[in-house]
């Protein structure tokens, strides 16, 4: 990584903020048989739930990664970030693969009593999301920012605050942007800005907040802050103030 810009997460953050933020990733084993094994890989999708920094995999009775880690334990996981909905769209559109992470390691069985403890930890998970989402109306954490993200693109409006906020901060001229990415320092936005030959082109830009975000109230309290100084922003330079 360049640089130490307090206000740019570092790797090891995005990747657990990328990991926090699905459910369900791509396992890959090594092929076996009675023989032993093969070499070759075998990969299937399955679910996940991370628990004090170590995510726990949920295979299924008859997949064959249970017999393939019976005589090669070694494993890779892979998580890509989630993008829903018309960011999705956007970017495949633009030839552009979600971030994602590698895990790299062995696959342990684990024993009843931690199987219960994931579980318990995967409902006490539920129940704090949905009662942050029905205190704050707003999600920002790691496994709900996607519904925030989503929740901003859907929104003609809100994407058009966007565009403010980047022409008073950034001083970019937008015909519209879409929300990329969230997290404690600010956020990523897409911005669909003049190019060559009276043609639009889709760039990336970062606004960054005043001071890092501790909860999801003080992430969205500085949202509307800073929509409300863009507002005022553009105001003078229109000579409408």
């Amino acid at each position: 990584m360049k640089g130490s810009n307090a206000n740019v997460l570092t790797i090891a953050k995005k990747c657990k903020n990328i990991l926090a933020s699905n459910w369900q990733g791509n396992l890959n084993t090594i092929k076996a048989d009675s023989k032993g094994s093969k070499q070759n890989i075998y990969t299937s999708k399955v679910k996940y739930l991370v628990k004090r920094g170590k995510p726990y995999i949920w295979v299924p009775e008859n997949d064959l990664h249970n017999g393939n880690t019976v005589v090669d334990e070694r494993a890779s996981f892979a998580v890509a970030s989630p993008h829903p909905g018309r960011l999705g769209n956007l970017l495949r559109s633009m030839k552009k693969l979600p971030a994602r992470i590698a895990l790299g390691g062995e696959v342990v069985p684990v024993g009843e009593e931690k199987v219960k403890s994931a579980y318990e930890s995967l409902r006490e998970m539920i129940i704090a999301e949905k009662t942050e989402i029905e205190d704050s109306g707003y999600a920002v954490s790691a496994p709900l920012a996607t519904k925030l993200i989503d929740g901003i693109n859907q929104s003609e409006l809100r994407r058009r605050a966007l565009v403010v906020l980047c022409f008073a901060f950034l001083n970019v001229y937008g015909r519209d942007a879409y929300v990329k990415s969230v997290d404690c320092k600010g956020f990523d936005v897409l911005v669909k800005v003049a190019g060559d030959s009276d043609t639009y082109v889709w760039k990336e830009y970062r606004l960054t907040l005043s001071k890092e975000a501790q909860d999801i109230k003080s992430f969205c309290s500085q949202l509307v802050q800073m929509e409300e100084v863009a507002l005022e922003k553009v105001k003078s330079l229109s000579g409408l103030a």
